[in-house]
């Protein structure tokens, strides 16, 4: 199968630029497979970028070039945000390629990308025909230029039937999948399917006792480190924090008080998979609606239990005393409940739930499973 990816990559490497890569190299062991990329930029070359956002006509001659030269069966489609735009998945369709798109996070039926505000859940957007509140609260970088030109670029192509022109969207989950089919995007349901992400596993050197847990993840206000670290004062858990991002400074303030949290900011792969895997559970305290948190796969992966907030995907993903416990991130005494309610759990039983764990990543979130998933999605849209 020949495979062209087209991605548009965010000015920080992220997830979704780290799941397509993933993904890429697993399929060329048996396809032919080719990316088109473009990444954003700041300054004048950026702003320019933004302006072209709706009918970004250079990258359309540039994507038809690379499909003429490459002649792909199939595109898959990651990231559009904002070098790249929609324009050239109509320009595709009179190619006549078939087009998968994964749906990594929610922009295409609000500008916030992430169905959030101002510390709160922010929906208002999937059900508006046209964003508005979203540009009144300046949901995207507190920009109304930025958060209305993004809503317009996704308005207008809706209008335009553009997103019906994509053969199969992926979405990452059941919750999310449901999340779009009950908003204005008007796409058929029998154009979605469910397809996870997957994480590879590393070679561990675990460490006992596992007396920590571990904050694995993006230092921003969407993920509930603040408020998962106000409450955990309440406590004398010791916590692992690694990551980078907008809060590093209050999150190295509050550490540095704390004599049981540790910051230990960016870590690479090896030694994150060895904190992980000896660590008594993760915490996931999002208090937003994650897409597929790599958190929760990696400790998975490596037979790591997940505390995580009863939110979203989140709840759909940890089964309370099968994989994990579940607390409201909006309630610190029930976080420290739950983790009295974790700390009291006999061994036999965590270490089944490790061993839970580690089945769930094999039956569902292992490379083998979903990458096979994904070649029958490219085979069932190929038939079609």
């Amino acid at each position: 199968m020949r495979i062209l990816i087209i991605h548009n990559q965010y000015q920080h490497i992220g997830g979704e630029d780290f799941v397509m890569g993933q993904e890429m190299e697993a399929l060329r062991k048996n396809h032919e497979v080719e990316l088109y990329t473009v990444r954003n930029v700041k300054d004048l070359k950026g702003y320019i970028q933004y302006l072209l956002y709706p009918i970004n006509w250079p990258e359309v001659k540039k994507i038809k070039a690379k499909i003429e030269e490459f002649k792909p069966d199939i595109i898959h489609i990651h990231n559009i945000h904002y070098a790249l735009g929609p324009l050239f998945i109509l320009h595709i369709k009179k190619l006549k390629v078939p087009m998968v798109m994964t749906l990594h996070n929610f922009r295409l039926i609000c500008p916030s990308a992430t169905l959030f505000y101002n510390g709160n859940i922010f929906l208002k957007s999937i059900n508006e025909d046209f964003p508005w509140d979203a540009v009144k609260k300046k949901v995207l970088e507190n920009s109304y230029f930025k958060t209305f030109w993004t809503a317009f670029t996704y308005w207008v192509h809706r209008k335009r039937g553009t997103f019906n022109l994509v053969d199969r969207y992926i979405a990452l989950s059941d919750f999310s999948k449901s999340i779009f089919i009950k908003s204005k995007l008007n796409i058929p349901n029998n154009k979605f399917v469910v397809k996870p992400n997957f994480v590879k596993v590393a070679e561990v050197s675990k460490v006992y006792p596992s007396d920590y847990f571990v904050y694995v993840g993006r230092l921003s206000e969407e993920k509930g480190i603040l408020p998962m670290l106000h409450a955990w004062k309440a406590t004398n858990h010791n916590i692992k924090i690694f990551g980078t991002g907008p809060l590093q400074k209050e999150v190295e303030l509050i550490c540095s008080n704390s004599p049981n949290m540790q910051y230990l900011g960016f870590q690479d792969k090896q030694s994150l998979s060895n904190h992980i895997a000896s660590a008594s559970a993760v915490i996931v305290p999002s208090i937003c609606y994650e897409s597929m948190p790599l958190a929760v796969l990696e400790a998975y992966a490596l037979g790591t239990p997940v505390i995580a907030s009863n939110i979203g995907i989140l709840a759909e993903m940890v089964v309370p005393l099968y994989t994990g416990l579940l607390f409201d991130p909006h309630n610190h005494i029930n976080l420290v409940q739950t983790l009295s309610e974790w700390n009291s759990l006999p061994a036999d039983q965590i270490n089944e739930i490790k061993d839970n764990c580690r089945k769930e990543y094999v039956e569902k979130y292992s490379q083998q499973i979903v990458m096979g998933e994904l070649e029958r999605i490219y085979s069932e849209v190929l038939a079609e």
